[in-house]
């Protein structure tokens, strides 16, 4: 028990991951209240978040996904596998393996933990059911074991940890950082200004303010002149109002333009798109420069390589580690095929396949294969160029009926 404890106090108190949004202070809350209440749904609704997540989940879920078994000289596609299979219709009676990934990047994307229900007949997975985050408490108990505890519909359901996949974020071994309640107060700042513009909007554009006299009034007169002269301050009517008898009307409120509200709402599409790690080009924000290249194809690059390569590492990694029996990890290996985000323009691929055969790395067989082209009788072997000899072999007799080199005269 004893060493348990010390594991437990090392990995931060009780392990628990924490619910998206979370207004709680303390040693495991924050110190400042966010200047709105922020949950999924809320951040959802800001269209940088919306973008940055809705691109790293779709990006996911769009790559192929194959299972390879291990041989002698490599490895080579098997899709008879359990994973293959499912993959193949749907992982679950909901859902498409394109619907399950996306689920799975949102909720890793947003919480900093996905978590899918194990469903098993005959000792076989046949079923990956993705489960809310956000109603998900995971737990690391004195003996070190690992609970989920699932709450929906008033109940909590304990789950042990060989029920559920849990793919998660770095954090402290046992549940992932949460971005959305990490970036709370970045959420709350940029829902705040959403909802002034909303306001300002609704208003007509019209600042709040003070309708002064030179003469004292009766509370009669007080409020006959707020019914008449509402309109100054709320509503959409322009009707043109006409102030007599030494009244005067202040504005107490800011204008937009005096707190900089669109230079603001700039400002924290970049603040969302670095919580991502997404470049900000890529949710169609075009102002200011970057430094991941001067392209948009370097931008597109290096955002494929230092951001989604971890996401897809990571998800690798737990499918070998948690799906696959010990027996089944060390023969096969779960991978997506990333080449094909990182695939040119159709002239480069070929340049590049031509220099791949020719230096008898890729059999024309295997270049079609990667292109989606059917096989071909013969392709299957290496080739090499005839005319990539020696320096010291050049001018020697080449073979009968070498048409690149002298012919044999002999008898």
């Amino acid at each position: 028990m004893a060493f348990w404890q010390s594991i437990w106090t090392w990995l931060g108190g009780s392990g628990t991951s924490r619910n998206a949004g979370d207004q709680t202070s303390g040693p495991m809350g924050y110190a400042a209240p966010s200047p709105v209440e922020v949950n999924e749904d809320s951040a959802m609704q800001l269209s940088a978040v919306w973008a940055c997540v809705r691109l790293l989940s779709e990006t996911v879920a769009s790559l192929p996904v194959n299972v390879y078994r291990k041989t002698a000289t490599g490895r080579e596609l098997a899709p008879d596998h359990w994973l293959s299979l499912l993959m193949a219709r749907k992982p679950n009676r909901y859902q498409t393996k394109v619907e399950f990934f996306e689920t799975l990047m949102l909720n890793l994307a947003l919480h900093g933990n996905a978590y899918a229900k194990i469903t098993k007949v005959g000792g076989k997975i046949r079923s990956l059911l993705p489960l809310m985050a956000a109603q998900i408490e995971t737990k690391l108990l004195p003996d070190g074991s690992v609970v989920h505890l699932y709450h929906a519909d008033g109940n909590i359901d304990a789950l042990s940890s060989d029920s559920v996949w849990h793919v998660k974020l770095y954090g402290n071994g046992i549940v992932g950082k949460s971005p959305l309640a990490f970036g709370r107060n970045m959420f709350g700042i940029a829902q705040a200004a959403e909802q002034s513009v909303s306001k300002i909007y609704a208003n007509g554009g019209k600042p709040c303010g003070v309708l002064s006299f030179d003469r004292l009034l009766t509370p009669a007169q007080r409020a006959s002149v707020r019914e008449n002269f509402a309109t100054l301050t709320t509503g959409t009517d322009d009707r043109l109002l006409v102030i007599e008898q030494g009244m005067k009307f202040d504005a107490v409120s800011m204008s937009p333009q005096d707190i900089e509200l669109l230079a603001s709402r700039k400002h924290q599409i970049d603040e969302i798109a670095r919580w991502f790690g997404v470049p900000s080009i890529l949710i169609n924000q075009n102002e200011g420069s970057t430094t991941l290249g001067s392209s948009t194809a370097e931008i597109i690059s290096g955002f494929y390589k230092l951001n989604l390569r971890p996401y897809l590492e990571r998800i690798e990694s737990s499918v070998s580690t948690w799906l696959f029996t010990p027996e089944e990890a060390a023969l096969y290996e779960f991978e997506f095929d990333f080449e094909g985000l990182l695939r040119s323009d159709l002239k480069s691929r070929l340049e590049g396949y031509r220099t791949a055969v020719a230096g008898t790395i890729l059999t024309p067989n295997e270049v079609r294969r990667i292109e989606g082209w059917p096989r071909v009788e013969g392709g299957d072997v290496l080739l090499s160029q005839v005319n990539m000899t020696p320096i010291d072999k050049l001018g020697l007799q080449a073979p009968k009926g070498n048409a690149n080199g002298p012919q044999d005269t002999q008898p």
